[in-house]
């Protein structure tokens, strides 16, 4: 008998062939008109998690799955009202295990900060391309198509601005954790048929979105306590961000300051979202930044991740500052800055439910050593964690972003099949005591 390991590898080869086969052009139906995303004024009254407007697309990709637009409300990192969008894909498989179909809130990995970047305007093309560099694609399709092919539904949450105009707040711990939890809030309103139990819900995300779900699995308990949430995959949590812009080298990582490669523009994701959010930083920013620094910022704004990577690789952040010191340098002693970044430390809250956490020792963007020290954090507090260290993936093309990239599949089926297990009342594992 074929393992499920295996069929779900099966599942993606047959998706990424499909990929390759594609044309790199956009869907005769791509994108929904732009009201869709229209920041509506002023926002409805209601509560986190209520649906605001939803509209059915075709997907652009054989996923088994139907699909729909969905803005929500939920809260910024201020805990004002704010929109958000997303997706929800229905799936066409039965789910054959115990109990109401259960639910998976995907927290996309690093997209961008361009409106173009929306996950959600992404499921509806084969690929995005604007000249002469804009270029993306939804690559977090293969998460959905491992979840849909179990019969699991899924949501993707777009995030606090991506798609609707505000400026997405990269890496922000709250305004991240709050889109995520009410994202299956919006899934329960918008598919309520009065049965009980309510579905349970399990959330999953790689790097920003490991950040994300880390995020909001220990937020959950507080913010969205209602929520049947079984457990969370946390894959490459930057779980601290003042530590991933600073380290120089970590377990075989190199940080966001020094990676002087293809991660280099990570570095006005942040800083954008920083200054969007949090005032008091602006004076320090501006200070800091030279015009290189300042333009780079305004790049980033509008790209998604590739063609920031495209033009501003292999560029060390000395080359953004005013006196040549690194980001790290700096922000460790603007004291506005490291206050807003000790802000974003995930860690300090008990997960109800249990986590899965995933790193590789040879991760040359988020340091191996802050993603341990979160699975120890939430260790200490009695929380379910099972922490899962890759070694066997060697320091290949250091600060390319390859370590962190060559992690991402293997831990995406392993995951999938936790999350599953979690769904079926199997007790969860927990490697708390040899950590």
């Amino acid at each position: 008998m074929v393992s499920r390991t295996n069929r779900v590898l099966a599942w993606l080869g047959v998706l990424l062939l499909a990929v390759a086969v594609a044309p790199l052009a956009a869907s005769a139906a791509s994108a929904a008109p732009n009201d869709f995303y229209a920041i509506p004024d002023p926002l409805p009254g209601g509560r986190a998690g209520d649906v605001v407007r939803t509209q059915p697309f075709p997907l652009a990709l054989p996923l088994p799955a139907s699909a729909r637009r969905i803005m929500y409300l939920s809260n910024d990192t201020h805990d004002q009202p704010a929109v958000v969008t997303g997706t929800y894909l229905k799936p066409t498989q039965d789910w054959t295990g115990p109990g109401p179909r259960p639910l998976v809130v995907v927290a996309p990995g690093t997209q961008g900060q361009g409106d173009q970047c929306a996950p959600s305007k992404l499921f509806g093309e084969v690929a995005h391309y604007s000249p002469p560099t804009d270029f993306f694609t939804g690559y977090e399709v293969s998460t959905a198509f491992a979840l849909l092919a179990r019969g699991m539904g899924v949501v993707v949450t777009d995030y606090h601005g991506l798609g609707t105009g505000y400026m997405h707040d990269y890496v922000n711990r709250l305004a991240e954790a709050h889109a995520v939890l009410d994202a299956a809030r919006a899934v329960d309103r918008l598919t309520d048929t009065g049965l009980q139990p309510r579905p349970p819900v399990a959330i999953f995300g790689y790097s920003q979105g490991g950040g994300a779900a880390a995020a909001a699995a220990e937020l959950q308990g507080s913010y969205a306590p209602e929520l049947d949430v079984r457990g969370t995959y946390a894959g490459a949590p930057p779980a601290d961000l003042g530590a991933a812009l600073a380290a120089p080298a970590l377990d075989g990582g190199f940080g966001l300051d020094r990676v002087g490669g293809t991660a280099a523009g990570l570095l006005g994701y942040v800083l954008n979202g920083l200054y969007a959010d949090y005032p008091q930083t602006r004076g320090e920013i501006d200070a800091a930044l030279n015009p290189a620094g300042k333009a780079m910022l305004a790049v980033a704004a509008q790209t998604c991740v590739i063609e920031l990577s495209l033009l501003e690789m292999f560029r060390h952040s000395t080359s953004f500052t005013t006196d040549g010191r690194s980001a790290g340098e700096i922000t460790a002693t603007a004291p506005n800055l490291r206050a807003v970044l000790q802000a974003q430390r995930i860690g300090g809250l008990k997960p109800v439910a249990p986590v899965l956490i995933a790193g590789s020792v040879s991760d040359d963007v988020i340091p191996f050593g802050q993603v341990r020290q979160l699975a120890v954090d939430w260790c200490a507090q009695g929380a379910t964690i099972h922490l899962d260290k890759t070694d066997a993936i060697p320091p290949v093309l250091p600060s390319t972003a390859t370590g962190h990239l060559l992690e991402a599949l293997p831990a995406l089926v392993a995951a999938a099949n936790w999350v599953v297990d979690r769904f079926e009342g199997r007790p969860a594992p927990n490697n708390c005591g040899v950590l």
